[in-house]
């Protein structure tokens, strides 16, 4: 049975609509399937905690919040008095140890001088350990006058970073508690990007890919290139059960959800027209 030409053309159309179908319909799967793309992207920045060295109300706060600083900048003030007297008694203490020294120094070197038959060698020797001792607490005092002035100058906090003062709560008249956080400082120069890729995308993902980052409600995409990949992510269905035993989950289902894995991607350029902030979201593609 022959067909006629007429049948052709009217055939042709509709396979090649078919072939060009199955066409995109492998390219789309293979660009949501296997390239390495997510829309479960994180804007990050560090965030320097910032807590006093020292214990003390405070008196003066320079800043406001979402304020920038630069590193050196003042944040705030401690209470200093206690601070100030403390150096002053420590500086009269090294002032007496040095004289003591002195007078131990003075002492040694005459009992050397004096012949053996008026000061005893024992005399002398104890003379020595003196000036020694003197020397001692020279030095201790001298610690110490270094300690108050560091405990001074540590009454006055300042930036350890250029960036943005972010959630502000300290105000004059609070105590400040060594080691305790005041302030939080977003360093500007830290902007970095985690991606949480499926993990069956993971292994087409190779250090310093190149990234193209989309933030989300904006046009403007971001470059960067992929810095590193964890090695380790919780395992939520296998807590330790007592006696240290695995406590595996009976249940199973039969469709398995990829596990996401963070990959960390650094921005090549901060973007001066985009307010950039930690915890945005974003579309990251990645091209080898």
């Amino acid at each position: 049975m022959k067909i006629s030409l007429s049948t052709y053309k009217k055939v042709l159309p509709t396979l090649l609509l078919v072939l060009i179908a199955l066409l995109l319909l492998k390219l789309l799967w293979s660009h949501y399937i296997d390239s390495p793309w997510t829309r479960d992207g994180r804007v990050r920045a560090d965030i320097v905690n910032i807590a006093p060295d020292v214990n003390g109300l405070v008196t003066a706060v320079y800043i406001k919040d979402n304020q920038h600083v630069h590193r050196g900048d003042p944040l705030f003030e401690i209470d200093n008095k206690r601070y100030t007297d403390s150096l002053l008694e420590a500086k009269a203490n090294v002032a007496e140890k040095k004289a003591d020294l002195l007078l131990k120094e003075a002492q040694a070197k005459r009992r050397q001088l004096v012949d053996e038959k008026v000061i005893s060698q024992e005399d002398k020797d104890n003379a020595k350990l003196a000036l020694l001792s003197a020397e001692a607490r020279y030095q201790l005092a001298l610690s110490q006058l270094s300690q108050a002035t560091l405990n001074l100058e540590r009454t006055q906090v300042r930036a350890p970073v250029d960036g943005w003062v972010t959630n502000l709560l300290l105000r004059p008249g609070d105590f400040a508690h060594t080691g305790t956080p005041s302030v939080a400082v977003i360093d500007e120069h830290s902007f970095w990007v985690y991606g949480y890729f499926e993990e069956n995308k993971v292994h087409h993902i190779a250090i310093g890919d190149q990234a193209s980052i989309n933030l989300l409600g904006t046009e403007e995409n971001l470059q960067g290139h992929v810095e590193s990949v964890a090695h380790g992510i919780d395992d939520r269905d296998n807590p330790l059960g007592s006696r240290l035993l695995a406590n595996v989950n009976p249940s199973f289902n039969w469709v398995r959800l990829a596990q996401r894995v963070p990959v960390r991607i650094k921005i090549d350029t901060l973007p001066k027209n985009i307010h950039l902030v930690a915890g945005m979201t974003c579309t990251i593609r990645l091209n080898h």
